[in-house]
């Protein structure tokens, strides 16, 4: 589901006094963290990942790899943290249309 300008504002609104859940560091995106990001998102629809020790453009790529292997939407990207949302079955976050 792709989120609409709109509804983009709102999440990063709701995001921005989040903590990072994940921290990706030196050993880089593996299967592991992608299963913990996994597990984050099916538990609270909107979360923040932080990556730490990459270039811009490596952050970058990882951000949307992150988002296209979750099928999460990145929603926001401010230095070294992105934020991801992803509707849980029974959604808790009303987005507006």
């Amino acid at each position: 589901m792709a989120v609409n300008d709109k509804q983009r504002r709102y999440l990063k609104g709701l995001a921005h006094p989040l903590k990072p859940v994940v921290l990706i560091g030196n050993s880089g995106l593996t299967d592991n963290v992608l299963s913990e990001i996994d597990n984050a998102l099916n538990h609270h629809e909107l979360i923040k990942v932080r990556v730490s020790g990459q270039e811009r453009a490596d952050r970058k790529q990882m951000l949307d790899t992150i988002a296209t292997k979750t099928g999460a939407d990145l929603i926001m990207v401010i230095g070294h943290i992105g934020g991801f949302y992803r509707p849980a079955e029974k959604p808790a976050i009303q987005l507006p249309r």
